[in-house]
């Protein structure tokens, strides 16, 4: 699988985040506030994985402060699940972060599937008290993670 990262306006990015937003609302899970203008945010770096030259996942990493970065709309095509995909592209969000000089990093999940659940523990994440505009949602489930800076 290749990496790639692409703009905010990149169609085919667009389109994945489009397609996760509808497997969420199939899924009767409320969007987070920042829903649909989430792709179109110039302060998000976005990941898109490819593979055969097809554009099959999607991550960002969101600034929260000098330290704290936030991973967002991880996604991957329902064809191409269970490949290792999603675990590449969440490696390559936390070295995306890594580089920018961030320490911490946390999400939001839904409580559904497991599966994503289950990769966020396999990969040293814990679980968070659920923050932001996540706060009284009961589909929703927080991870955070510290990642070392060498000197």
């Amino acid at each position: 699988m290749l990496i790639e990262s692409r703009p905010c306006s990149d169609p085919e990015l667009v389109a994945l985040v489009s397609a996760q937003q509808r497997e969420l609302r199939e899924a009767n899970r409320p969007l987070a506030s920042v829903g649909a203008s989430f792709p179109t945010r110039d302060d998000v770096s976005y990941l898109v994985g490819v593979v055969s030259g097809r554009a099959v996942a999607c991550g960002a990493i969101r600034s929260i402060d000098r330290t704290t970065a936030e991973i967002a709309r991880m996604y991957v095509r329902p064809a191409y699940r269970r490949r290792g995909i999603g675990r590449q592209l969440l490696d390559a969000l936390e070295e995306l972060a890594y580089q920018a000089g961030h320490s911490v990093l946390r999400l939001e999940t839904g409580t559904y599937p497991p599966s994503a659940i289950a990769l966020y523990r396999s990969s040293g994440y814990t679980e968070i008290p659920v923050y932001g505009e996540h706060v009284g949602n009961p589909q929703s489930a927080c991870f955070g993670k510290r990642i070392l800076i060498s000197a």
